[in-house]
């Protein structure tokens, strides 16, 4: 093993080197960079987990994390299959024990850490960066596929793999990058620990388990359709209303840019044949300075569609994957909201409760049930506790929801000027290298007598 590794895989070879898509031609530097009374009662009497603190740093005071997810292994054979991810992590904040570390995690772990992530963490209005989604057909593929273990590396190279290693490794980071959710437990454990992770719940896609959360979705999409709270608050209706107009704007870009992406693919597909077709006509030329001339024209050809096929991947790792992610971060922000009209809600059944048992014991005061009047009393102060701790609850995770969308803006503005500045100079060297492809063979044309 490893001297910073943490696990160990009994007959597994070492992963091989993370498979990037390749610019091979190109030198680019990157920027820097359930009983209504149940319910109601399990959301106010459940503890709100602590804020913790700010990240202990080293001495020097500067914190970083950088997580790399890498070198996709398929491990066992048949259905009972799975891809293991090889995470490493390099770290200064003292919440970890080493500096420098590295595990095994499969999918469903990954699932599972942001299942933990929600359950803890929503309630108090923190955004929650998505998991990857789940790929039946591709996860098929690999349970299926022939290669033998110990090749797995290099039968696993499919394009919809490397989106998901490179979704995995953005979601890491998102929540390495988060104050809060840094120093989780759960976190922690999941980057650290050299020990297997319990078997995640409700992360099988065809799972009875599954099939109930997609149930519980749906309902939860029609309680969102259905419910509108009397917001009080305008920067709440402002802020809800340009998530909205946003999202819909990166659906419209991203749906765009997928099919520039196939654009660019077909016209790199065309262009070798193109090159092809020259290089025969090259053959088939008696004039030898016209046939030198179609010989470089297929040479050119051949290595402008290489450039194309780049391109069509800058296009998707670089500007569509970081569309993807933040049409699913605005998902996540939307949760964060209907979380709060669930608080809400909360409070006001609490406040219809206490008017109820106000109204029981005024009743029993005319009557003069004396002994009943007792039990009334403490219904009464009971509920009025209630009313107290649920309006706090929805203090407190309205003034949350308003700093993690600060932090969050902040965070999308750096990210998109980082992302674009990237895609755009990465764009320009593949051009300015087209224009030198195409300027060396002018001389040639123009030698042809």
């Amino acid at each position: 093993m490893d001297t910073n590794g943490t696990l160990e895989h009994d007959g597994e070879t070492e992963p091989t080197q993370k498979q990037q898509p390749a610019f091979d031609n190109v030198d680019i530097t990157s920027p820097d960079d359930e009983n209504e009374n149940d319910i109601f009662e399990s959301a106010i009497q459940e503890p709100l987990s602590p804020v913790l603190e700010d990240v202990p740093t080293d001495e020097t005071g500067d914190t970083f994390i950088e997580i790399v997810v890498a070198d996709p292994q398929k491990v066992g054979d048949g259905m009972g299959s799975y891809l293991a991810y090889k995470v490493s992590t390099k770290t200064n904040i003292l919440k970890f024990k080493k500096r420098q570390f590295f595990t095994m995690r499969r999918f469903s772990d990954f699932l599972g850490l942001h299942d933990l992530l929600v359950s803890k963490y929503l309630r108090m209005g923190r955004i929650i960066p998505p998991a990857p989604e789940k790929n039946i057909i591709g996860t098929t593929k690999v349970r299926m596929g022939s290669q033998p273990q110990a090749e797995a590396g290099a039968g696993v190279n499919l394009e919809w793999i490397e989106n998901r290693r490179a979704s995995l490794e953005r979601f890491l980071n998102r929540v390495a990058q988060h104050p809060v959710l840094c120093q989780d437990t759960d976190f922690v454990n999941f980057l650290e620990s050299d020990q297997e992770l319990p078997r995640a719940v409700n992360t099988a896609a065809l799972s009875g388990a599954g099939v109930m959360r997609l149930f519980n979705k749906v309902g939860e999409t029609v309680n969102k359709i259905t419910y509108k709270m009397d917001e009080n608050d305008p920067w709440f209706n402002d802020k809800i209303s340009e998530v909205e107009t946003i999202d819909a704007h990166m659906q419209k870009l991203h749906s765009a840019i997928k099919a520039l992406v196939s654009h660019r693919k077909e016209l790199a597909t065309l262009t070798g044949g193109v090159a092809k077709s020259a290089a025969l006509l090259s053959t088939c030329e008696e004039h030898t300075g016209l046939s030198q001339a179609l010989s470089q024209l297929a040479d050119v050809e051949e290595k402008v569609e290489l450039l194309r096929s780049e391109q069509a991947n800058s296009d998707l790792y670089i500007l569509s994957e970081t569309i993807k992610d933040y049409i699913g971060l605005f998902g996540a922000i939307k949760d964060v909201f209907h979380e709060r009209v669930k608080v809400f809600q909360n409070w006001q059944h609490a406040q219809m409760q206490l008017t109820k048992k106000r109204e029981n014991k005024a009743k029993l005061e005319l009557q003069d049930r004396r002994d009943k009047l007792e039990f009334a009393q403490k219904e009464v102060e009971e509920w009025e506790g209630k009313v107290q701790r649920c309006q706090k609850e929805f203090d407190n995770i309205s003034s949350e929801i308003k700093k993690e969308m600060e932090r969050f803006e902040l965070a999308r503005a750096r990210d998109f000027k980082s992302t674009i500045i990237k895609y755009l100079e990465d764009q320009m060297a593949h051009q300015q290298q087209q224009m030198r492809y195409w300027e060396a063979i002018v001389p040639v044309a123009r030698d042809i007598a």
